[in-house]
Formats: C-alpha cells, sequence, structure tokens
C-alpha cells in the first residue's frame, strides 16, 4: 500500500514556474515507477510525465516536453514536477501516480489503468 500527498500547486503568472512535490508513505517507493497526470475542469485526467523506479527513464507528454522535468529523491520517498514556462494551458489539478510496470512502450506509460496509487491532487492556475 502507498499513499501519495502532493503539494506545490498555486497561482502564478504565466510564463512562471512551479515545483510540485509528491510525498509517499510506504518502504517500496524506489520500487514504484512514478507519474503526473492533470485535470482540467470538465476534461479526462491527461498523462504529463513519467519517471522510472530508479530514476534512470523518463518520458513527457509532447504539451509539456522542454517545460516540465521530473525527478525523483528514493531517500526522502519523494518525485517532483518542476513547471517552467508556464501556460495558460497548464492550469489543472496536478495528480501524482504510482505503478509497478515501466515500458518502453510510450502509451503503455501513459495510461492511468497502468498507475495503482493515486494522490488528491494539488491545484496548478497560471494567470495570463
Amino acid at each position: 500500500q502507498v499513499q501519495l500527498v502532493e503539494s506545490g500547486g498555486g497561482l502564478v503568472q504565466a510564463g512562471g514556474s512551479l515545483r510540485l512535490s509528491c510525498a509517499a508513505s510506504g518502504r517500496t517507493f524506489s520500487a514504484y515507477t512514478m507519474g503526473w497526470f492533470r485535470q482540467a475542469p470538465g476534461k479526462e485526467r491527461k498523462f504529463v510525465a513519467v519517471i522510472s523506479s530508479n530514476g534512470g527513464g523518463t518520458y513527457y507528454a509532447d504539451s509539456v516536453k522542454g517545460r516540465f522535468t521530473i525527478s525523483r529523491d528514493n531517500a526522502q520517498n519523494t518525485v517532483y514536477l518542476q513547471m517552467n514556462s508556464l501556460k495558460s494551458e497548464d492550469t489543472a489539478v496536478y495528480v501524482c501516480a504510482a505503478g509497478v510496470v515501466w515500458s518502453t512502450i510510450t502509451s503503455t506509460l501513459a495510461s492511468p489503468g497502468k498507475y495503482n496509487y493515486w494522490g488528491q491532487g494539488t491545484q496548478v492556475t497560471v494567470s495570463s
């Protein structure tokens, strides 16, 4: 069982930056693939980024590539999402997720169904 708690969201102007954190409980954090998803009002949940259990592999949605960076600290049981050059379309609730699958098939990594545990989310609002 893994419990996930996100933090770091807030209101920021377009072009600004935020760093989200996701703290995990449990001793097996280092065994999990960790992902970030986001959901805007009235829209479905969308994949943002994922990192492998040892941090050696990452994958990003095209919409955030070059602006967002996912990282993790297994000693601190935490995964991060550094968001730079934020745009109004980045406004959403950001949710972290833990899964046991790592794949070279990117559609697998981006599928919410491949993740077993979810946090409650943190709101990010980007004003234009």
